[in-house]
């Protein structure tokens, strides 16, 4: 019987981080052992410190594990060169951050484009931001548009690639509670019309009722795993 791991987007084994620190080391991840299944829904929780946007870097190819295996699909990341890294981060990999990381100078088409020169079917910018409710901005610069518009142009930005992985860090962290619910409408359609297998990082614990699988870090340890046996709708969530 073919090993049930074989079809999953990451796997690792007693993966950790260590950072210089002083005269010592910060122990970020210190053995996690994990398997995340294609089409995903994963939300990460944990205090500051627990090492979730340490994993969330190691995914996407941002940094390398101190020690341990990690692997997307069949790419060595613990292992991978630094062209290697450079190019599964251009085209497989989505990120959304808390602060959008926008071009004040560039519409919001324009921002998107900045990806689709990067893969080689990528979405058309226009399509990418219809997709995220704004059809009608794709002319509007940033100062023109309000927080959670402007977080919808990052997440657009992201999906045009067409990525395999979406990783998002507190995107909801700097919104009112309306325009972070819609912000989360946006990522939940994008996890279930396209498959994209997405991790998203909150210190809201509300929001993980949405998850298809809830993973809880403390201390540089994976101290939950467990999954929704029913998902709550962004509208059904309340903080």
């Amino acid at each position: 019987m073919a090993d049930e791991r074989s079809h999953s987007v990451f796997r690792a084994q007693a993966l950790k981080r260590d950072y210089p620190s002083g005269a010592g080391l910060v122990h970020a991840l210190r053995g996690i052992d994990l398997n995340i299944e294609p089409g995903e829904l994963i939300v990460l929780l944990g205090p500051s410190g627990s090492g979730k946007s340490t994993l969330l870097n190691l995914l996407g190819g941002l940094d390398t594990p101190t020690s341990g295996t990690l692997t997307w699909r069949d790419l060595d990341l613990a292992r991978a060169s630094a062209r290697e890294l450079t190019r599964y981060r251009r085209t497989q990999v989505g990120f959304v951050f808390q602060f959008y990381n926008l071009i004040a100078s560039l519409t919001a088409r324009e921002n998107v484009r900045l990806v689709t020169g990067l893969v080689e079917r990528p979405m058309d910018e226009a399509e990418a931001l219809k997709r995220v409710g704004l059809g009608d901005r794709l002319d509007h610069f940033p100062a023109q548009l309000s927080g959670g518009e402007q977080q919808r142009v990052a997440i657009a930005r992201a999906i045009a690639k067409r990525p395999d992985v979406l990783l998002c860090d507190e995107p909801t962290g700097a919104l009112d509670y309306p325009t972070g619910r819609t912000v989360l409408e946006v990522l939940e359609s994008v996890n279930l019309e396209y498959g994209t297998t997405t991790l998203l990082i909150t210190h809201n614990a509300a929001i993980a009722g949405m998850a298809s699988r809830v993973l809880r870090l403390a201390d540089g340890l994976l101290v939950e795993d467990r999954g929704n046996p029913q998902r709550l709708t962004p509208a059904q969530l309340s903080w």
